[in-house]
């Protein structure tokens, strides 16, 4: 298993953010994680990755235990947050280098930031400022950081959110083909995303797991649309 989340718990203040949440992601999968906004989605997430500690419960990640080896486990994923943070000052190039410093990527740097913008899309890009760049580019950006030190593992926190119709296709087609050799965390309101790229999903509403099937055999079971079922599951 790539991701092993169990009896996971987050209290805020007396408030179960996470209440005993349980699931499995395997190698090579794309598994849609949804829920409304407050459902704890995000929260798990920045557990997974090390960012936040956990009440109780445990979470590995490739074999590596989130709280007892975290730099591991960091080592191991591609996070690109919900709210993308990246230097606006910066060229796409540089940030590319600046994060690959960081992972100590050394004599490959070079070579792994063409691979990566070529995989992105930036080739056109890759010389301009961040800060120029449409809400696309960015996202694109902030993908490629997450790629540089070419991880098994990416959780992609609501990677499509505030994208044109047409940014939206394109970062979608790339996503379903770094699913071909990554495990892949999504994160998403857009259930058509959930149905287009993600073979299972998991549903979270009030900090509980409330549904974890693949997508088709979901929409059978409730003979009803993904966003249907997403909505009787989350009122």
């Amino acid at each position: 298993m790539s991701i092993i989340v169990q009896n996971l718990v987050k209290i805020y203040g007396g408030q179960h953010a996470v209440d005993e949440v349980t699931f499995e992601v395997n190698s090579g999968e794309i598994v849609g994680f949804i829920g409304p906004n407050g459902a704890g989605k995000s929260t798990v997430m920045k557990i997974i990755c090390g960012y936040l500690s956990a009440t109780s419960g445990s979470v590995t990640v490739n074999g590596f235990d989130v709280e007892r080896q975290s730099m591991d486990v960091r080592r191991c994923i591609g996070y690109l947050p919900e709210h993308n943070p990246l230097y606006q000052d910066m060229f796409v190039k540089e940030y590319l280098a600046f994060v690959a410093g960081l992972y100590q990527l050394g004599t490959a740097t070079k070579k792994r930031i063409s691979e990566i913008v070529d995989a992105t899309g930036l080739g056109n890009e890759q010389h301009k400022k961040i800060g120029v760049l449409s809400k696309g580019y960015r996202q694109r950006v902030g993908l490629a950081q997450a790629l540089i030190h070419d991880p098994p593992i990416l959780i992609l926190d609501e990677p499509t959110t505030g994208l044109d119709p047409n940014q939206i296709i394109e970062i979608r087609t790339l996503i379903s083909e770094l699913g071909k050799s990554k495990t892949v965390l999504l994160s998403t309101h857009i259930m058509q995303e959930v149905e287009a790229i993600c073979q299972r999903t998991i549903i979270i509403n009030k900090g509980k797991i409330v549904a974890n099937a693949a997508v088709n055999d979901l929409m059978k079971q409730y003979d009803k649309s993904l966003e249907e079922i997403f909505h009787e599951l989350t009122r």
